[in-house]
């Protein structure tokens, strides 16, 4: 990523400024701009490569996974896609643990952006780069939880739409049983609120028989979308009693990967396809 792409023209750093700055050696610097391209992106002969606060951020990020336990190889290319997303500004804020300045950056851009583009364009791919560094060694379980739980109160914060009635087609949002994560499902009543549409949050481990409880309190249910994670939280069992109650189930998650539930029970694949599924204007 260069200046140019960034906005950053200046100031511009030269490589024993940036060395000093991060507590990195020249020659580790100069070789991870040869090798990865972590750094300036363009040199001329006889020139010195100088460094903007951009390629700074994005060597300090690499050294920080490197500290963490990944290689120099996998912590630069994790750096390189943090640098060209718009998750770079949260990632520097968790890794730092820095939870008040990380949530901030997701409730602006979910006030700029809503919820489905902040969800797809940072969060998932925050969340993707974490995973990808623990799959090469990297310890950043703590980052993982921080990101998780400033992400949760940002998007619990989005408000309900003003037209919540008792006589409003609900969606009733709920992770199987024996499955703790939640923040998709978070995602989800989120863009439903700010789309316009009810949505009840029952949230983790939720029994099917609770399930059919709720439904009993509510006037109107437009569907029942299960969350699974892993496939052994997947419910069949309780996904099959709530079809039978009459009841739209639809169910959402890698958990239910290759799980045959039958012609009546929908799957939603992405947020946005979520949304528009559950809509008032969609047949459910």
């Amino acid at each position: 990523m260069t200046a140019d792409q960034l906005g950053e023209d200046l100031p511009l750093y030269p490589v024993g400024v940036v060395a000093d700055r991060i507590g990195v050696p020249t020659a580790t610097l100069r070789s991870w701009n040869q090798r990865y391209g972590i750094g300036p992106a363009g040199h001329d002969p006889g020139r010195h490569r100088l460094y903007t606060e951009a390629d700074i951020a994005a060597v300090r990020r690499m050294q920080q996974m490197i500290d963490q336990g990944a290689s120099a190889r996998s912590a630069a290319r994790a750096a390189m896609t943090f640098h060209l997303t718009d998750s770079s500004a949260l990632l520097a804020a968790v890794f730092a643990l820095d939870g008040p300045t990380a949530g901030l950056v997701v409730e602006q851009s979910l006030r700029e952006r809503g919820v489905i583009d902040t969800w797809d364009s940072m969060l998932r791919p925050a969340f993707g780069a974490l995973s990808a560094l623990q799959a090469e060694g990297a310890d950043c379980l703590d980052v993982e939880h921080l990101l998780s739980r400033v992400s949760t109160r940002a998007l619990q914060r989005i408000p309900a739409p003003s037209t919540w009635s008792d006589s409003a087609d609900v969606t009733i949002l709920a992770c199987c049983d024996g499955e703790a994560h939640t923040l998709a499902l978070e995602a989800l009543a989120a863009a439903l609120g700010q789309s316009g549409c009810a949505a009840v949050m029952l949230g983790a481990s939720v029994p099917a028989a609770a399930i059919t409880t709720a439904l009993a309190r509510l006037p109107a249910v437009r569907a029942v979308v299960l969350w699974s994670h892993r496939p052994s939280t997947a419910d069949v069992t309780g996904v099959r009693t709530l079809a039978a109650a009459g009841v739209v189930v639809m169910v959402a998650g890698p958990g239910w990967d290759g799980v045959r539930l039958g012609r009546r029970v929908g799957r939603l694949a992405t947020l946005s396809a979520a949304v528009e599924r559950l809509s008032p204007t969609q047949s459910a």
